[in-house]
């Protein structure tokens, strides 16, 4: 059971709400266990639509096996201090536990690499401040303690750290450009996103062309903004759709089904002591596998 108490900020606002921002968990999920008497406010029962009062401490019993256990996953330590680490998530990798992911997630990975020094703001993601996609792979910065955690959201919340992505495209791009169009939950398809002007968020994404072979071009990607799957629906709205993305992309010929996309820098300043911190990744070697096989 874990225990949460509410600060002055969250005085008048849902419980079922104030949960579901801290918790991987649905509102409708919240709302059973709220139900069922697994969550309680000073020890006490109540509705999912309590007001919150500053200090009430809630009580949260997690469905069976839905926490987070440790367990070996391998992913490479870029860089590691007392507050904070930069890791680099393999393809293929899922960040944290959810519907179907118990195991063999990233988060299961970092209790077994760092224990209990990680984050715990949200015990079903401790150290995560962002995530990528399972098959996006590349560089994250994980959180060690909750000082960390909080100044590292800001400074995603607030475009403070730069993210750079290598891509490799179907097409022959421009040798750079500006996609600076909304993006938010398809209309058709909820589980997808697209480039839509209602019910959307400003999402604004820089690239310009490295290389280009027969009918594919590498990238290097800035994302100024951080959508959920930004760079694949901004890249299959501009008709160069990113190679191997089986749910915005298109076929090949060469049966790629993972997108070829990879999160190879970060910048950002060290939250705790302000010092402006830079971490390249390696060239991916499925890409270059890629690129000798078309040369």
């Amino acid at each position: 059971m874990d225990t949460f108490k509410v600060d002055k900020e969250n005085f008048g606002q849902r419980l079922d709400v104030y949960l579901a921002k801290l918790v991987d968990l649905s509102r409708s999920q919240i709302k059973n266990l709220i139900d069922n008497e697994k969550v309680l406010v000073n020890n006490k029962n109540v509705k999912a639509g309590y007001k919150l009062s500053e200090d009430d401490v809630i009580s949260l019993e997690y469905p069976k096996d839905s926490k987070p256990f440790a367990e070996k996953i391998d992913f490479n330590v870029i860089y590691e201090d007392e507050y904070i680490a930069v890791i680099s998530k393999p393809q293929d990798l899922v960040v944290h536990i959810g519907a179907g992911n118990s195991s063999g997630t990233l988060v299961n990975g970092l209790l077994y690499k760092f224990k209990n020094q990680l984050s715990n703001l949200d015990p079903l993601r401790p150290g995560i401040v962002h995530r990528l996609d399972k098959n996006t792979s590349g560089l994250m910065i994980i959180a060690k303690n909750n000082q960390a955690h909080i100044n590292l959201v800001d400074q995603f919340k607030n475009s403070q750290i730069k993210k750079y992505y290598l891509a490799i495209v179907h097409g022959k791009t421009p040798e750079s450009g500006i996609i600076a169009e909304p993006i938010g939950r398809n209309p058709n398809d909820r589980k997808k996103m697209a480039v839509v002007y209602k019910n959307s968020k400003q999402a604004i994404t820089k690239y310009k062309k490295l290389k280009e072979f027969q009918e594919y071009s590498l990238l290097n990607i800035n994302l100024l903004t951080g959508r959920t799957h930004q760079i694949r629906v901004h890249m299959a709205y501009i008709g160069f759709p990113v190679l191997g993305d089986i749910i915005y992309g298109r076929k090949n010929n060469f049966k790629i089904d993972k997108q070829m996309l990879h999160s190879y820098k970060l910048i950002f300043n060290h939250p705790i002591t302000n010092q402006k911190m830079e971490f390249k990744d390696e060239f991916p070697i499925r890409f270059k596998k890629f690129i000798d096989k078309i040369k």
